[in-house]
């Protein structure tokens, strides 16, 4: 339920593995609403999975991150992230949501699994043992239609409907401060990064778009404006004044609003489930909503799409929450932090940010502490479909470029992992894979693809039933050194699941078999293309 980004990103995410989906939305069309700006590296990997992401870099800017000013205009630093294309795409990229949701739902509408509903509501549900009644009533009419379906996923935005039919409330905190929004066209900025001004007087954010598009944000003093009343032309043009002569012609859009940072209190109610602004809403100063939500379809998309193929039980869907909810109350929190810092009104506290920055800047852990952004917290699963206590265990697996044979081309890491559970063996003989060859591992409920991968500038070996990698730049290397001469299992969103010895293969095909809540049965073959 929801046809914003969030929704027609899981929707397409589905429908690529085969699940039928029915989009619903109360709005007539697309969204042509200042919201989203940023799409993280990770957002682009999974619209990738989808067979999205060539469509998507047509319509963004390849960023470079952000650049931070201090309270008199100077820049302080750049925060570019830890590696460029370290999941195979550009860091940071400014888009226009219009134009992304728009690139998305063209997808979704060519997809024979997908059916859209436009101008329609849910307006009530009701649950059994297999899934889930919802009651869909076309804006305008007074009558409502059954639709019989397996899930209901909540993408239906910060008032989600899904989430108070299930009586699921939030936690946190709402904030007061009103900003002002403007999209504008015909702009000079073709800077290819964000650029956060820490100014006290007028705390403000500037993001270059494609085309002379740009976006501009400033923190409203009192009377200046109202949440959700659309600004006068004059309090728009003398806000925007220092960087540009703004015509009437040339705002797209804009609007005032305020933040929220909360999260709701359960994410899965029975067959419903929450996802984007419905489970967690935060401040933009970390550009982390809508990544927030797009890593959330990538987390519970394979997982809807196993239990709806009948290759695993409805208790994997328990998993998803134990590994994003942490993750996302973090995110929330470092937003908070992050806008009371960067975007402060405290003469007091900007001078004392900028002396710190600027310290830090003199060390180089420092320095990297802040250009990499290793300020912001890391994704990692703690909980879920996470098997023993290895330090790569829970984490995102980086997306390198390897040697495929038998062309030895470089290509992308995910183009060989597919879109199933993936066991990569490091450095390891053919005898290491007998260990997991054997009943215990063909009776985990669904494929495993199995890819050997050659560390040391070795040319990669393929076997019968195994792919096989080897390092094109270095990055596989540094990615799976810590797993040399183990088994590594990663998760089709990429990340990893266990990392584990042929020795202990058994024990780890018995915890897997466990969470994903299915008996021991034959999987077929993964094929081989």
């Amino acid at each position: 339920m929801g046809g914003g980004p969030v929704g027609l990103t899981v929707a397409n995410l589905l429908a690529a593995r085969g699940v039928r989906v029915v989009l619903v939305e109360r709005n007539a069309t697309t969204s042509d609403e200042a919201k989203a700006i940023s799409l993280d590296d990770e957002s682009l990997r999974t619209l990738d999975a989808a067979g999205l992401a060539e469509r998507v870099l047509e319509i963004v800017v390849p960023g470079t991150g952000t650049r931070y000013y201090d309270r008199k205009g100077r820049a302080l630093f750049h925060a570019r992230g830890p590696q460029a294309y370290r999941l195979g795409f550009p860091f940071k990229n400014q888009f226009a949501q219009p134009e992304l949701e728009r690139v998305l739902l063209a997808a979704l509408t060519a997809r024979p699994e997908a059916e859209v509903r436009f101008s329609t509501e849910l307006v009530a549900f009701s649950q059994d043992g297999e899934g889930a009644t919802a009651q869909l009533r076309v804006i305008g009419e007074d009558s409502a239609s059954p639709l019989r379906v397996a899930f209901v996923l909540g993408c239906d935005g910060g008032r989600s409907t899904v989430r108070e039919l299930c009586g699921i409330g939030m936690t946190g905190t709402s904030h007061e401060q009103v900003w002002l929004v403007a999209d504008t066209t015909g702009d000079h900025h073709d800077e290819r990064y964000g650029m956060h001004r820490g100014t006290p007087g007028r705390p403000t954010v500037i993001v270059p778009g494609r085309g002379g598009r740009c976006r501009y944000e400033f923190l409203l003093r009192p009377g200046e404006g109202e949440k959700g009343a659309k600004p006068d032309y004059e309090t728009v043009r003398r806000l925007v004044a220092p960087y540009r002569t703004l015509g009437r012609e040339e705002i797209e859009r804009c609007t005032a609003y305020t933040f929220n940072a909360v999260v709701a209190d359960r994410w899965r109610h029975g067959s419903a489930l929450l996802l984007g602004d419905a489970a967690h809403m935060m401040p933009p100063f970390a550009g982390q909503g809508l990544n927030s939500g797009v890593r959330d379809a990538a987390n519970l998309a394979w997982k809807v799409a196993e239990v709806w193929h009948g290759r695993a039980g409805t208790g994997l869907l328990n998993t998803y929450e134990a590994e994003r909810r942490a993750h996302a109350e973090a995110t929330v929190r470092f937003s908070e932090r992050l806008g009371e810092v960067v975007m402060t009104t405290s003469r007091r506290r900007a001078l004392a940010r900028d002396v710190a920055a600027r310290a830090l800047l003199r060390v180089p852990a420092g320095r990297r502490w802040l250009t990499e952004m290793r300020y912001r917290p890391t994704a990692r699963h703690a909980g879920g479909l996470v098997i023993g206590r290895h330090p790569l265990t829970g984490t995102q697996l980086p997306q390198p470029s390897v040697l495929v044979p038998p062309s030895l081309r470089a290509r992308p890491l995910d183009a060989t992992l597919g879109n199933g559970l993936a066991l990569l063996g490091v450095d390891l003989p053919d005898e290491a894979w007998q260990r997991v060859d054997g009943p215990a591992w063909r009776s985990a409920a669904w494929p495993v693809r199995r890819v050997d991968v050659a560390l040391g500038d070795r040319l990669p070996r393929p076997a019968p039933g195994r792919r096989a990698v080897a390092d094109a730049d270095g990055r596989l290397e540094a990615a799976l050194r810590a797993a040399r001469g183990r088994f590594v299992l990663v998760k089709p969103d990429r990340y990893i699941a266990a990392v584990f010895s042929p020795a202990e293969a058994a024990g780890v095909a018995a915890r897997l078999r466990a969470l994903l809540d299915r008996p021991a049965q034959a999987a077929p073959e993964t094929p081989e293309d």
